[in-house]
């Protein structure tokens, strides 16, 4: 992982589902169809992220616009 300036999530609420931690803190989280990461993924060549948002934005295409 390639942290540049990076924030830290100290602590995360119900609903927030922890993708990826680092020395014990979370560093990739999503609620529902938002995604926020503390590093830079499209700096590596792991594309593991990059999918997993191609995977949410596939399902979220599926589903009706809320109005």
């Amino acid at each position: 992982m390639v942290f540049i300036r990076a924030p830290i999530i100290e602590r995360v609420g119900p609903g927030l589902e922890i993708l990826a931690e680092h020395a014990g803190k979370p560093v990739l989280v999503q609620k529902e169809n938002l995604l926020a990461a503390t590093f830079h993924p499209e700096l590596t060549a792991d594309t593991t992220v990059h999918a997993h948002f191609l995977q949410m934005a596939a399902a979220n295409r599926a589903k009706p616009a809320a109005v």
